[in-house]
């Protein structure tokens, strides 16, 4: 058979990975070669199967390992929000997300982060090794083999970030839980415990503090409490059960 093809449709909250022919007709024609599998079509288009839910030949689910036939009407359906992830939720980002894992952090979200770069390689093998979910803004990252699991972060505004993130995995929230700088878990601490760690002032005007069991870094609620707070707030409003009050300031 010459010109073997499939009519294919894609979620339109998939289409900007599309070319911009593609991105403007709501079905198109793709030639197929009767040896790629249907995941290797959808990618070779743009689109990363961690962005992919169901994919539907003629209504039917089926897996990214099926062979299209001549003719198939294949749809592409977006993940399911909230996407269920197997075992505890973990995420790893890549090193220009670094605003976004610091805003997951606050919010008590196991979120580690690489910077320096380390390379496209050893990320997708960290999330494999450690079990975490990658997010990235870079396509090629995500289509990777070796990747366990990941997330494309649509935009590279911090705050969109942060709520796409909420609303697709829905991690568990505890606030002012984690340190924000390593992503160890913080600790009450006593005055007189992180005395030393404590400029003049901060030990006059601050009663209450956390350190970080992990890397030591000391935690009150100083002059950056207020917009820490509001991030916070925001986030619980719409994904999470009310905050307990802990130190959210560092020096």
């Amino acid at each position: 058979m010459q010109n073997p093809e499939i009519s294919l449709t894609v979620a339109p909250e998939l289409r900007l990975f599309l070319s911009s022919g593609r991105r403007r007709a709501e079905h198109s024609l793709v030639r197929i070669d009767g040896a790629a599998t249907l995941g290797h079509v959808v990618e070779s288009l743009g689109v990363p199967l961690t962005e992919v839910g169901a994919l539907l030949a003629d209504g039917r689910p089926v897996a990214p390992g099926h062979l299209p036939e001549h003719g198939e009407r294949i749809t592409v359906q977006a993940v399911t929000r909230p996407q269920q992830v197997p075992g505890p939720l973990r995420f790893l980002l890549d090193v220009h997300l670094g605003t976004l894992a610091r805003r997951l952090r606050l919010l008590g979200v196991d979120a580690a982060y690489e910077n320096p770069d380390i390379g496209d390689a050893a990320l997708a093998a960290r999330s494999a090794a450690e079990r975490r979910v990658l997010l990235s803004r870079d396509r090629g990252l995500l289509r990777r083999r070796e990747l366990w699991a990941g997330g494309y972060v649509y935009s590279h505004r911090p705050a969109e970030q942060l709520r796409d993130v909420l609303s697709r995995f829905a991690p568990p929230l505890a606030p002012w839980t984690r340190c924000t700088a390593c992503n160890g878990p913080l600790r009450e601490a006593a005055k007189d415990a992180v005395q030393e760690q404590l400029r003049d002032g901060t030990e006059r005007s601050y009663d209450v503090f956390a350190r970080c069991s992990d890397c030591g870094q000391v935690y009150w609620r100083g002059a950056h409490h207020t917009q820490l707070a509001a991030i916070v707030d925001e986030a619980l409003r719409e994904f999470g059960p009310p905050a307990r009050p802990l130190p959210s300031s560092a020096h």
